[in-house]
């Protein structure tokens, strides 16, 4: 998103589904409200450029123009085209299956009137995890009939587990990730203990065989976070080739999550509680495409 909005200067509306965590959580409205405003600090700490940046969370905001739009999306879904879009069961609770129209309006421009009145022509291009692509599979059916622009959509995968492409992330074993609020010692541990290698088990056959880069977490979070595709591409025929350890990759990750953390931790230190309410505040953004 921040590379985007740099490219192409434009505006960006981030929505923060604080209505969604409580209703798929055992979690108050209020511990909901609050991590919506921490996670706002980890999006601001990113380094967006707040003339042009609105972030919003449901529980504050939805109602009016926003309303009037989900109401419009959910009257042309089906209950049966709900189930078959999102699983839902007998045993889901009715909020469950009202929530889809609220994550699929912010597509459309006249949900945000402070921003975006008279421009209602808009496209909008949307970021997002894999895992959403259902919520905007629907609103890209719905758009036409309510007379408005299909959303695009750019996709980003999941992390893999740094115990491998079988296992997943889980907020219930810590050790199954990176987190940004990792200290170093953290990182180190948790790449060197438990990212999966695709070295072979003797110094020897890896030398003659090479690693296998197919299932080598090291090698797919360097692919993300390593900016130098020179160095990458060195690495990975290195290290393929058998002449570069599975010791010696996990270390250049490790440097380099380390510094990618200590830098967002750092920026995050930085963003206040009246730097959270600007970038929430409803407002016109007049240089919002300068």
């Amino acid at each position: 998103c921040r590379y985007l909005q740099d490219a192409f200067k434009v505006p960006l509306v981030i929505q923060l589904t604080d209505d969604e965590k409580f209703l798929w959580k055992n979690l108050t409205i209020e511990e909901c409200q609050r991590l919506a405003r921490e996670n706002a600090k980890d999006i601001i700490a990113c380094g967006f450029d707040i003339s042009k940046t609105f972030i919003f969370n449901d529980f504050d905001y939805v109602g009016g123009a926003f309303y009037r739009n989900m109401v419009q999306v959910a009257k042309r879904v089906t209950y049966n085209q709900a189930v078959g879009i999102f699983g839902f069961t007998g045993e889901d609770h009715i909020g469950k299956v009202s929530f889809p129209p609220v994550q699929a309006v912010p597509s459309f421009p006249s949900s945000f009137p402070h921003l975006f009145k008279g421009k209602e022509n808009l496209r909008c291009l949307i970021p997002c995890a894999i895992d959403q692509d259902p919520y905007f599979r629907m609103t890209r059916d719905v758009a036409p009939r309510i007379g408005y622009h299909k959303p695009a959509l750019i996709e980003s995968l999941f992390f893999p587990a740094l115990q491998g492409e079988t296992g997943k992330m889980s907020a219930s074993d810590p050790n199954s990730a990176i987190y940004v609020t990792d200290s170093a010692k953290d990182i180190k541990n948790k790449v060197n203990r438990y990212a999966f290698s695709g070295g072979q088990d003797s110094i020897e056959k890896h030398r003659q065989l090479g690693a296998n880069l197919e299932v080598d977490i090291p090698i797919k979070y360097l692919s993300f976070f390593l900016e130098d595709d020179a160095e990458l591409e060195h690495i990975k025929k290195e290290y393929g080739a058998g002449r570069m350890l599975t010791g010696e990759v996990k270390q250049r990750l490790v440097q380099v999550l380390t510094e990618l953390v200590e830098r967002h931790r750092t920026a995050r230190a930085n963003v206040t509680e009246e730097m959270v309410d600007a970038f929430m505040a409803v407002r016109p953004l007049p240089h919002m495409f300068d």
